[in-house]
């Protein structure tokens, strides 16, 4: 590891500890958002995960003019869980904001979480907004929806996982107390693409808990490094690790997702839509389970036409989303972006 910036503030209250790899082309507006609106007691760490690409250029423009700015350039990758935990490690503050490394903080958002860690609660999470990869789109305006902030006390972990557990999946909506989680268990999740969830839902879960009401960071929605391996990730991965906690009952998780998804043949259908799940898949994760009827299914989705699956999929979300009356904006720009989408289903998604 080289730290290219070694100025430090005195013990400040906020860290905004960013991992990133190969966002040369991003990380520049992301910090710009953050330094836009600093406050006395904030700081940067950045863990650059041995970018091949011009992400050390990018990162020496801006160490050199901003010494809150503390980059570590690794000598090798060793994977986003583990240098999200370095840059903890790293960090001084007594909060550290898990920000990715290409999404935006609106305005007022640093300002905001730090009168909201006032209180020494164990972690705060904060809404978000979700845009288009070029920001240029809203998809949707809040994922939470709550009225108000909520706070979740010792005793109602139950509860805090049930409301927000698929929401943590996006690590930048958290800000936690370094010492806690310095305290916990962290290498058992690298790998995972979810150590944050894995912090937080060990034994034993957190005991005081605020959740901002308001979204105080905006996605760049479809621009996930682990987009290519999204069916390993949503399929087994999360639903792996959701169930591996001890402190919540079944149908606890069972609401957050369900042990085997990919048992739900609609699930395994979409990402076949998406071009996330083919014949190669089903050779990896399928091949060598046992003749019957849902193995012979999940063979026949893997070999089905991926563009007539994105297109039947784009009108069964039209018409359903349409009759419930449900926003399907996120769901029909996720089948947008895959190159399974013809120009029929572009067409009907512009009409709708």
């Amino acid at each position: 590891m080289i730290e290219l910036q070694s100025t430090k503030n005195d013990s400040p209250k906020l860290s905004i500890c960013i991992a990133t790899y190969n966002r040369g082309k991003f990380i520049g507006e992301t910090l710009d958002f953050i330094l836009s609106q600093m406050e006395p007691g904030v700081d940067i760490v950045v863990v650059d995960g041995a970018s091949p690409d011009n992400t050390s250029e990018v990162m020496a423009k801006y160490i050199s003019r901003y010494p809150e700015i503390h980059y570590y350039r690794e000598q090798e990758n060793s994977g986003i869980d583990r240098d999200y935990d370095k840059a903890v490690e790293y960090a001084d503050g007594q909060y550290c904001w898990l920000m990715t490394d290409d999404d935006l903080m609106k305005p007022g958002a640093v300002k905001r979480v730090l009168s909201a860690v006032s209180n020494h609660v164990d972690m705060v999470v904060v809404d978000v907004e979700i845009r288009n990869a070029d920001m240029s789109v809203k998809l949707r305006e809040s994922v939470l929806k709550l009225d108000a902030d909520r706070v979740y006390a010792k005793g109602e972990h139950e509860s805090f996982f049930v409301d927000v557990a698929n929401h943590l999946s996006f690590i930048g909506c958290v800000i936690i107390r370094r010492d806690y989680w310095l305290s916990r268990d962290r290498s058992s999740y690298y790998g995972t693409a979810f150590i944050h969830v894995g912090v937080i839902f060990q034994h034993p879960p957190p005991e005081f808990i605020r959740v901002i009401s308001e979204s105080l960071v905006i996605i760049r929605y479809g621009n996930a490094m682990w987009t290519p391996r999204a069916f390993d990730i949503w399929m087994f991965r999360w639903p792996k690790l959701v169930w591996s906690f001890p402190d919540f009952s079944e149908n606890a998780k069972r609401s957050v997702c369900p042990y085997e998804p990919w048992r739900k043949i609609k699930y395994v259908f979409y990402y076949r839509a998406k071009g996330a799940y083919s014949i190669t898949e089903f050779k990896k994760y399928f091949s060598g389970k046992k003749n019957n009827i849902t193995k012979f299914v999940l063979f026949a989705i893997a070999i089905f036409p991926a563009t007539l699956a994105n297109l039947l999929s784009v009108v069964y979300v039209m018409v359903v989303y349409t009759l419930k009356n449900k926003p399907g904006r996120l769901t029909i720009y996720d089948l947008s972006l895959c190159r399974n989408a013809s120009w029929l289903c572009r067409f009907l998604i512009r009409r709708w």
